[in-house]
């Protein structure tokens, strides 16, 4: 395929999806120049056709004017990388933050960069590792006129509407959400609805991961039950006697189910490397989304219960819960019951 307008764009940070989006972009014939504070990855670009750049001068320097740079950064070290690089821009230019940093960070960025008359979007990036192919899903806030400007570069980027079949009732034919990306506001609302997004992703791998756990617990009448005081008898054993195969039970989900999506396809994939998940420690992470995402809904009175469990499921995974437990512990101690105590 190649680009009806190729453009240039220059890319800061080449993990593994700032590579990849480099990748995607020449594939459409577009240019890029790269840079990365580990110039084994420029290198390595550099050998699949972009230009590489020794500094944030040098990488400056490259850019046509007016220069669009992406930045593919972890949220926290954004700031530090705009003071170095805006001094270097001219007034035109525009910076894209493509990683998942705060929405309200960008209001702060875009008129601060305004002053200047840099231009500031923010551009929400869902499809991880496997984007190269896939294509990525594009959330971006910003002004009008720049990301109309920049729509060849978020087209290439973008899945393309043959990634899905059209919507049945969809009657619209402007815009650009059956091609995968969307302009969804000013400066800010990018990453605001790809906070959201994975807002409700906690939700959805909390609920296929429960579901599954049951699932795998279902033979819980073929245990010995313990019996005393303190612990609720299982009911009806024989009403759970069953050796069901999760791995496959992942795997029939992937096909005609309503359930069916990328993250059960995730799931049966992790099965069949490590069929009883040894290779994972069961600790989850949380890079900041879930906890913005619960305290938009807070301040906006939007009841987000689910979204809610499923952030705090990922502390309690990190034990985060344990001196709560203990607690509970000492107070159930209090009636007469037999507490957990550290030997």
């Amino acid at each position: 395929m190649a680009a009806d307008r190729p453009m240039q764009l220059g890319m800061v940070g080449l993990g593994r999806m700032g590579a990849n989006l480099v990748r995607r972009l020449m594939r459409d014939g577009h240019r890029c120049v790269v840079y990365d504070v580990n110039p084994d990855v420029v290198k390595e670009l550099e050998g699949e056709g972009a230009t590489g750049a020794a500094s944030l001068e040098d990488f400056a320097a490259k850019l046509d004017k007016p220069r669009t740079a992406w930045l593919m950064l972890p949220a926290a070290i954004v700031d530090a990388t705009l003071d170095q690089l805006v001094p270097l821009l001219e007034p035109g230019d525009a910076v894209i933050d493509g990683g998942n940093s705060y929405y309200r960070d960008d209001i702060v960025r875009a008129k601060r960069l305004a002053a200047q008359q840099i231009h500031y979007l923010d551009c929400g990036t869902s499809g991880g590792v496997w984007g190269l192919e896939r294509g990525y899903c594009l959330m971006i806030g910003g002004e009008t006129e720049v990301v109309r400007r920049l729509d060849p570069i978020f087209k290439t980027i973008a899945p393309g509407a043959g990634s899905a079949e059209p919507t049945p009732s969809r009657t619209r034919t402007d815009g650009t959400a059956p091609d995968g990306y969307l302009h969804c506001g000013p400066n800010g609302a990018g990453h605001f609805v790809k906070m959201v997004h994975n807002g409700v992703e906690y939700g959805m791998m909390a609920a296929i991961a429960e579901g599954l756990s049951i699932i795998k617990h279902a033979d819980v009448g073929k245990a010995t039950q313990v019996v005393d005081a303190e612990t609720t008898p299982l009911r009806d054993p024989e009403a759970y006697q069953y050796d069901i195969d999760v791995a496959e039970v992942a795997e029939v989900w992937r096909r005609g189910s309503v359930v069916s999506s990328w993250l059960v396809d995730l799931t049966a994939d992790a099965y069949a490397r490590s069929p009883e998940l040894e290779e994972f420690t069961g600790r989850v992470s949380d890079s900041g989304e879930g906890r913005w995402t619960v305290l938009a809904a807070v301040d906006e009175g939007v009841p987000a219960t689910i979204i809610t469990t499923s952030l705090m499921e990922r502390f309690e995974s990190r034990r985060l819960g344990e001196y709560t437990d203990k607690i509970l512990s000492a107070m159930r101690s209090q009636f007469g019951g037999h507490a957990e105590k550290k030997k």
